[in-house]
């Protein structure tokens, strides 16, 4: 039996290949076994997205968590990540569990684990899990989930409603629907859909309907991906501002009126600069280390103490859980803020910039030059080279052998290797790239930055001229 090992976010895998009910009933013994020790009597938070097979991976955790005499709450129909998260923390369970593959292509699913504090579990937890996964799982799976409930091992709890009240709690939805905007969502098909639905039901909704395919695409939420969304924007013409989320609702991605993207970078600075300029929030910033060195100006720019972690939102939490944190974020859209859990969560992140729109009367464009008046302007790229293992094994070892001194005309001044290797090519970090392989998919990532997008784009390109050379 092949060995179930965790990346940068918890366990993913292709349905049917390796994610199997038998392997995720393994990973769940584990699971179930690593709980009892910590607790007696422990309660698990279960719920799964809208991806493919999501209810019957949900119902295996059961059944393994019932076998070991452990009360199971199971949530309502499909849910997002941070409701699950958010679960884990309001009914007090010891552990939560989500089945998604987040952003993954289709093809994928996964096995993600909550803290108590509705935050992913700490690295060094997660490995003691991995450490325990045996060879092949005990559990009779033939039990009906009838039959568990009837023995009153399962407790259902509507999720979706709990998230709508929380939020309600947190925001002024009035302002937001009495601003006049007109605002539109892309829920990508997958668990953010239902939400906004049900918070702005005259809103303009896109791929928000049952499809756990996702209709071939992976719900990733950057602009390749988005393109029927971005010209829906563009045509319409009265739509100032768009949000998407990805499959499971905690990536973030948005655009402007005119149909720009608006990356997570820039999301992290208006949040920071609204959060503390606007509502007088304070506490210290902590990012990944993909994301872009502009953070630090505008953190320095209000006195706000900065912390760089490796990429993966559960070293961030990490932070989260034990100081006072305004901010945390990551490149990939995942991004948690004080007041709320300390998980990712691309509803609640485009719920604040819409409050910052209607409170301030400004659209995206003049809140961004805000924050440009503060940082300069930049614009931030990702390029994903999908690899021959032999091949991605070279470029890694060459990065960390020092093998690059220039990537075409761009001659590196030093370079960061706290996550990958981060190339920079002027002494006011304006232009760099990150090489760096993906821990939850088989690429390897390239990300830059520079005054426009054709020059960040001419990096990507200049960098992987030189990276494919033999």
């Amino acid at each position: 039996m092949d060995k179930i090992k965790f990346g940068t976010d918890g366990w993913r895998a292709i349905i049917a290949q390796d994610f199997t009910v038998e392997n995720v009933a393994r990973v769940s013994e584990a699971t179930a076994k690593w709980l009892l020790k910590q607790k007696k009597n422990p309660t698990v938070m279960v719920g799964h997205d809208c991806r493919f097979a999501g209810e019957l991976f949900a119902e295996t955790v059961t059944k393994v968590m019932a076998a070991h005499g452990i009360k199971t709450l199971l949530a309502k129909n499909f849910v997002s990540t941070p409701m699950i998260s958010l679960g884990t923390l309001v009914y007090n369970c010891d552990l939560g569990i989500i089945i998604t593959a987040s952003h993954n292509p289709p093809t994928y699913n996964g096995f993600k684990l909550k803290g108590p504090y509705g935050g992913p579990l700490t690295p060094s937890l997660v490995q003691e899990i991995e450490d325990m996964i045996p060879d092949s799982s005990s559990t009779n799976l033939s039990t009906s989930i009838t039959d568990i409930d009837k023995q009153g091992h399962i407790q259902w709890v509507a999720l979706e409603d709990e998230y709508i009240r929380h939020v309600e709690k947190n925001f002024d939805l009035d302002a937001i629907r009495k601003s006049g905007m007109k605002l539109a969502y892309d829920a990508m098909y997958g668990a953010g859909q239902n939400v906004i639905r049900r918070l702005f039901p005259d809103m303009t909704l896109v791929h928000c309907d049952n499809n756990p395919g996702f209709h071939g695409q992976a719900p990733e939420p950057i602009d390749k991906n988005l393109t029927e969304f971005r010209e829906l924007i563009q045509k319409r013409g009265d739509i100032v501002c768009g949000l998407v989320t990805d499959g499971d609702a905690d990536r973030i991605g948005m655009y402007d009126g005119k149909g720009n993207f608006i990356d997570s970078h820039h999301i992290i600075l208006l949040l920071i600069h609204y959060l503390y300029k606007y509502k007088g929030v304070r506490g210290k910033v902590c990012t990944a280390f993909s994301t872009t060195p502009k953070v630090e100006k505008l953190c320095k720019h209000y006195n706000i103490p900065l912390e760089t972690v490796k990429i993966g939102f559960k070293y961030i939490c990490q932070i989260m859980i034990t100081e006072d944190v305004l901010l945390g974020g990551e490149e990939s859209g995942g991004i948690a803020i004080k007041g709320h859990i300390p998980e990712r969560d691309g509803i609640w992140m485009g719920l604040v910039i819409w409050e910052f729109m209607a409170k301030s009367g400004k659209k995206l464009p003049e809140l961004i030059q805000e924050v440009y008046d503060i940082v300069g302007e930049f614009a931030f790229e990702r390029g994903d080279l999908h690899l021959k293992e032999s091949v991605k094994k070279r470029i890694v070892e060459n990065t960390a052998k020092g093998a690059y001194t220039a990537f075409g005309k761009y001659k590196i001044k030093r370079v960061e290797d706290l996550d990958g290797y981060k190339y920079f090519f002027d002494d006011e970090n304006k232009e760099w790239l990150l090489i760096r392989a993906s821990g939850t998919e088989p690429v390897l990532r390239t990300y830059a930055e520079s005054s426009t997008r054709e020059k960040a784009f001419e990096i990507l390109e200049a960098a992987k001229e030189t990276l494919l050379k033999e």
